[in-house]
């Protein structure tokens, strides 16, 4: 079957002009998806490494999902990584991402903003009053008739309570409080409600992006993370795409990076065209993502390649 669209591909590619680009693209595309798919008898199974920190805490990697899930174990992404990488994670003192936790500590209690007030001014001790609190993101607001992500929530406080500017998506300021906020709930399980408002249309419209297949290369989420983890595309092992660590630092980023830039690099990385950070499609996809981790632990700020 593979030397078949070989062929398919040879024979699109000397075709000329834009077209024959695109359909070199959409051969190539399916070339490589079915070389992945049909070597998924032969995964490489995560590692069994245990993901216990520096500080004796220790996080579930490995849970079994509800008897609807389409994926019999939930793996951490962490699971995927090479040792060194892994290793980078555990300690708090060695990995690359709290730099931007103590910027956000910094800004918690930074007064900013018309209403004179910092983040501690209404939230207190964040060790407390955000503990828990990134694992049930995205979060149904009655008001605003939408999920809330966790940016979306700090801009809402930024403007309605201290009188302050909105920061951007993936501005340093919104990394390093997203990252700073995550960390109080790192090690509780994900648990993201889809029956609360109309949380369930946002799941059901993230889930449909999740399987459709988009781009040049015709291929949907699915097709890596759930068709084909444990295989290797290129030099990275495919996990199955949770979202349980964010922000999270990519040594290829050489920085933090939000759940919405993965989004968008993925996109590209099919040559779609990608929706915008904050977008309602985006906003969907992470509502999906999020719940579909359900039961992982909080690894913020995780590390990645």
């Amino acid at each position: 079957m593979i030397s078949e669209y070989l062929s398919s591909l040879k024979a699109v590619s000397g075709m000329k002009g834009r077209s024959g680009l695109v359909n070199a693209g959409i051969a190539a595309g399916l070339v490589a998806a079915i070389s992945l798919s049909s070597t998924r008898e032969a995964l490489a199974d995560p590692n069994d490494a245990v993901m216990t920190m520096d500080n004796g805490q220790t996080l579930a990697t490995d849970v079994k999902p509800a008897a609807d899930h389409p994926l019999e174990h939930l793996y951490s992404g962490w699971r995927f990584r090479t040792s060194e990488t892994q290793t980078l994670q555990l300690d708090d003192f060695e990995n690359p991402g709290f730099p931007a936790v103590d910027t956000g500590e910094a800004l918690w209690s930074e007064v900013d903003g018309s209403e004179g007030k910092s983040c501690a001014s209404c939230h207190d001790d964040a060790s407390t009053s955000m503990k828990g609190v990134r694992a049930v993101y995205p979060k149904w607001n009655a008001a605003l008739n939408r999920p809330h992500t966790m940016e979306t929530q700090i801009n809402e406080c930024r403007t309605t309570r201290m009188g302050a500017e909105k920061w951007k998506w993936e501005a340093t300021q919104m990394l390093a409080m997203t990252a700073y906020v995550g960390l109080q709930s790192r090690g509780s399980a994900v648990n993201v409600n889809i029956s609360e408002g109309d949380m369930a249309t946002w799941n059901a419209k993230g889930k449909e992006l999740y399987y459709s297949r988009v781009g040049q290369l015709n291929m949907s989420c699915a097709n890596c993370h759930e068709e084909n983890y444990g295989n290797m595309i290129r030099a990275d092992h495919l996990s199955q795409g949770h979202i349980n660590g964010f922000p999270t630092y990519r040594l290829k980023w050489a920085g933090l990076g939000s759940i919405h830039r993965r989004f968008k690099g993925c996109m590209k990385n099919i040559r779609a065209k990608p929706f915008k950070r904050g977008s309602d499609e985006f906003t969907a996809l992470e509502v999906y993502l999020a719940a579909r981790g359900n039961g992982l632990t909080v690894e913020t700020p995780a590390v990645r390649n």
